[in-house]
């Protein structure tokens, strides 16, 4: 496997491209993984709440509450916890880690692959091939930092916990990506709850509480290792309403709430898969996550004609290991989804 550390263009390009750049305003919106447009209405009077506390810096005691509250959630010390402004924000503090090299599994994400290259961090890539599980994955033994996504974004797989935990290495961290493992029913095959001194477990709130505008995430690890992502953060990193909506939905009603959210989020995609099967589309299985990746055609067609007609999909070209033939669809319930099965009948694949 190559060692490709420059990037031209067309990939910095592609490494940086999100759904939301797919979805303009007024569009029914299936290229961003946002569960609803809002968050719900006792987390926005929760926020509302401290509004008029925004004259005075981050209280230490917010941070510490909400820490605490996260810590509570998932069963760890409050010193495994650090939070971030969003999992994003992880991401771009990679490079902190000082890797000699750094493998990324694809395809997924891609923001945790841009901070490496774009800090200078040789990186391999590791292209798993449908059905884009970690079966008989190849590794190399010398990477010392090790990504993946569970379940995995765009391909909607969950790995099995005993395959994440089989790429540790004396030496190497893994860096697990579990920003949707919260859409996942019971959080199945979440290493959340394991203090393992070589991994890193990330978790964004953007998603499931529709607080993309907001930024809301932490990283879950052991504590000298966090340290070295949190060296030479600016003060303040969080604000206010950040450290507030952390530990509001990190509470046991909101946890058990995200549940129901998860097997709604299920049955949805249950009942999505066929109807767009109906139509003639390849649909990747198995499936976990909030969102399916689908191949049609001519996807890059498709996806302007639905554009047209007011309907965002996210491209999927931009991951690497998959080409213009695939669309990811995020899991919407039957009312979005009538809109966009007709829209797709209306212009034909």
């Amino acid at each position: 496997m190559p060692d490709d550390t420059e990037l031209d263009e067309f990939d910095r390009a592609g490494l940086r491209h999100h759904g939301d750049v797919e979805a303009r305003a007024g569009m029914v919106d299936f290229a961003v993984n946002v569960q609803g447009s809002a968050p719900p209405e006792w987390l926005r009077e929760r926020l509302a709440g401290r509004l008029g506390e925004l004259g005075r810096y981050p209280a230490g005691e917010d941070e510490r509450r909400a820490r605490a509250a996260v810590a509570a959630r998932h069963g760890r010390a409050v010193d495994e916890v650090l939070l971030l402004a969003g999992a994003a924000e992880g991401f771009a503090m990679l490079p902190r880690l000082g890797s000699a090299l750094a493998a990324v599994i694809h395809p997924s994400f891609t923001e945790p692959e841009l901070a490496l290259r774009e800090a200078g961090v040789p990186v391999t890539r590791v292209v798993l091939e449908p059905p884009y599980t970690l079966d008989g994955v190849a590794v190399p033994e010398d990477a010392d930092l090790v990504v993946v996504g569970n379940p995995t974004n765009p391909t909607s797989v969950l790995h099995a916990a005993a395959d994440i935990r089989a790429l540790r290495r004396p030496g190497r961290i893994v860096v697990v990506d579990e920003a949707f493992a919260d859409a996942v029913p019971d959080e199945a095959e979440s290493i959340a709850g394991e203090s393992l001194p070589d991994v890193l477990v990330f978790r964004s709130l953007t998603k499931t509480w529709a607080l993309a505008g907001l930024r809301c995430g932490y990283v879950l690890g052991a504590p000298e290792v966090l340290a070295r992502l949190n060296h030479g953060r600016a003060h303040w990193p969080l604000g206010t309403l950040q450290l507030e909506a952390i530990a509001a939905v990190s509470e046991p009603r909101a946890v058990a709430e995200s549940r129901r959210k998860a097997e709604t989020i299920a049955a949805d995609r249950a009942a999505m898969i066929p109807r767009l099967r109906e139509l003639g589309i390849e649909v990747h299985e198995p499936a976990a996550g909030p969102f399916l990746l689908i191949r049609v055609p001519d996807a890059e067609l498709l996806r302007k004609k639905l554009a047209d007609k007011g309907i965002a999909v996210r491209r999927g070209d931009t991951f690497p290991g998959l080409d213009a033939g695939f669309l990811r669809v995020a899991v919407r319930p039957a009312a979005e989804v009538d809109r966009l099965v007709a829209a797709i009948r209306d212009v034909g694949l």
